[in-house]
């Protein structure tokens, strides 16, 4: 029997977030829901990531720009964010591993 489960990543392989930051960060509800969404590995736009987080546009933005200060996400082309993507989760596990903590997006679900 083999194992095809894809190899596990290692948190050595980049610099670990500031800790208070990230507890701050990660201590609104809204900001929690749109890291949710990005764990999907798929970028969303400002608009989509308002929904995601229940709040308004402009309350998305600031949350967006307290997420990208913290390095939880970048912002691409066409202002679309992501997660780095040394915090994509593997595909099938919904959890992102952000060196500190780990969040397991499907609790509750």
């Amino acid at each position: 029997m083999t194992d095809d489960s894809p190899p596990a990543k290692t948190v050595a392989a980049w610099p670990l977030l500031n800790e208070e930051k990230l507890v701050f960060a990660l201590g609104n509800y809204s900001r929690w829901r749109m890291l949710r969404e990005l764990a999907t590995g798929e970028t969303r736009t400002t608009n989509e990531l308002a929904t995601a987080g229940g709040c308004s546009y402009d309350a998305a933005l600031k949350h967006l720009k307290l997420l990208l200060a913290t390095g939880l996400v970048t912002q691409g082309r066409g202002s679309l964010y992501q997660l780095p993507a040394h915090f994509l989760p593997v595909p099938g596990q919904p959890h992102v591993d952000f060196g500190h903590c780990l969040l397991r997006f499907n609790a509750g679900k």
